[in-house]
């Protein structure tokens, strides 16, 4: 496996993008446990989506874009659209809970 479709920089930020993904993740679901408010919770499960298309369109880079893993595109395409209107839902959600004085 020699990885041709991407330079080793670009590499270094898909990988480093997605673990800095996963951490922020991980802080809001806990922020979301410790302040007992679930809109932050909503917050870290919005985020899925978006981590799964990055994480579908890296493996296919993994393996120089070969054309037999191209539905790991559309995914990544599809993913992307879904996690836009999970964070959409879930900053509203977090708009109503500052509207209402909840923190």
């Amino acid at each position: 496996m020699e990885m041709n479709a991407l330079s080793f920089p670009t590499w270094v930020i898909h990988i480093s993008s997605i673990l800095e993904w996963i951490v922020a993740l991980a802080l809001i679901w806990q922020y979301g446990e410790r302040t007992q408010n679930p809109a932050w919770k909503h917050l870290a499960w919005g985020m899925l989506p978006a981590l799964v298309g990055a994480m579908a369109v890296v493996v296919w880079h993994y393996f120089d874009n070969t054309p037999a893993l191209a539905w790991l595109g559309r995914l990544q395409g599809a993913m992307t659209l879904l996690g836009n209107i999970t964070l959409m839902l879930a900053g509203y959600s977090l708009y109503r809970m500052t509207r209402t004085g909840q923190t």
